[in-house]
């Protein structure tokens, strides 16, 4: 049988995690990555077609772990497995619920009385590196990563990753007459370095979802004002400007509706933080795509969010019962409130 062609293109990266949760359990060299959760985010709502993830790996990934998301029906063929090893390692500990941090892992572990993992020997976090303006990485997007079949896709979501895959990408979406097209930015370029270039990369979006810290620290010594950030940003010339807030919930800003919404994050029982804006990101892309509705996007991925954190690692939330996603999204509609 034919693969059938997707209806939405997740694009991104995968990882090789080492986790300490805020409850002080450690996963070491789990799968993860932000791609993965950013597909389940929106297989929760639209689950057929299967979502089409869209990566770049090394050869040294372990292909039990794709294995394993492709037997959940999830389109793979995006995946570029490149003829050499690639370091995909990523740590992150979260020392509270809202507070984390991928620097130093050897303390983390030392507070904990565990065992350094020699897997982790010569990581360096990538959290803290400005991002370079004229150099790709390994795992960085090109130009023909998207695949012929994934063409006739129409709605793609663009995960974080560097400054120059943001930069390129999106452009060959929109000649491939992607409608909708949404963009989670990365630390590594959302900062005063990159003031000028980042207006050239929200042109022509549908959604810039940046989280508030990102956005405070590009618009340091400019903005303390939110609500004056995302009309800024939405001046040139994207829809829609998302601010993730964790805990917080979200702020929407539909610019040309000239309309504002502050959303409550859904009461869950927060387990494991990994993945949770991304997930957000994949809920609302289907959201969008389901209502052309960005309050209605916006609650949707606050649901995906609200599942994936109920437990760890991506295909966890894949096992909720069926309605719960529905009842949630429901009971979160009364909460909105109207700027």
């Amino acid at each position: 049988m034919e693969p059938t062609t997707p209806q939405f293109v997740l694009m991104g990266q995968l990882r090789r995690e080492y986790t300490i949760l805020p409850s002080e359990r450690v996963f070491l060299d789990v799968l993860a990555g932000n791609v993965l959760y950013a597909a389940v985010g929106v297989a929760i709502w639209e689950p057929e077609p299967h979502p089409a993830l869209v990566a770049r790996i090394g050869e040294d990934y372990p292909q039990s772990w794709l294995e394993e998301f492709g037997e959940q029906g999830f389109d793979l063929r995006g995946i570029n497995i490149l003829p050499n090893e690639v370091d995909v390692r990523s740590f992150a500990a979260y020392t509270s619920r809202k507070s984390r941090t991928d620097e130093d892992p050897v303390s983390h572990f030392s507070r904990l009385g565990v065992p350094f993992p020699k897997a982790l020997l010569g990581y360096r976090s990538l959290s803290s590196q400005i991002d370079s303006k004229t150099n790709l990485s390994p795992t960085s997007l090109r130009q023909g990563d998207l695949i012929p079949a994934y063409t006739d896709a129409t709605a793609a979501h663009i995960c974080p990753m560097d400054f120059l895959t943001h930069s390129l990408i999106p452009a060959e979406l929109r000649q491939a007459e992607f409608t909708t097209v949404t963009l989670d930015p990365a630390a590594g370029y959302m900062n005063p370095t990159f003031w000028s270039d980042v207006p050239s990369l929200v042109t022509g979006l549908t959604a810039f979802l940046p989280s508030e810290e990102e956005l405070r620290y590009l618009f340091e010594g400019k903005s303390k004002d939110l609500w004056e950030m995302a009309d800024a940003l939405a001046s040139y010339g994207c829809e829609l400007i998302v601010i993730k807030r964790g805990e917080g919930g979200q702020l929407v800003l539909d610019a040309a509706a000239h309309k504002r919404w502050e959303v409550t994050a859904y009461p869950s029982k927060m387990v494991d933080p990994t993945g949770a804006g991304d997930a957000f990101c994949g809920g609302f892309l289907a959201g969008f795509r389901r209502t052309y509705d960005p309050l209605e996007a916006a609650l949707h991925g606050n649901i995906s969010a609200s599942l994936v954190v109920e437990g760890s690692g991506p295909l966890y939330a894949l096992d909720a019962l069926p309605g719960l996603a529905d009842a949630r999204l429901e009971s979160l509609r009364q909460s909105v409130r109207i700027l």
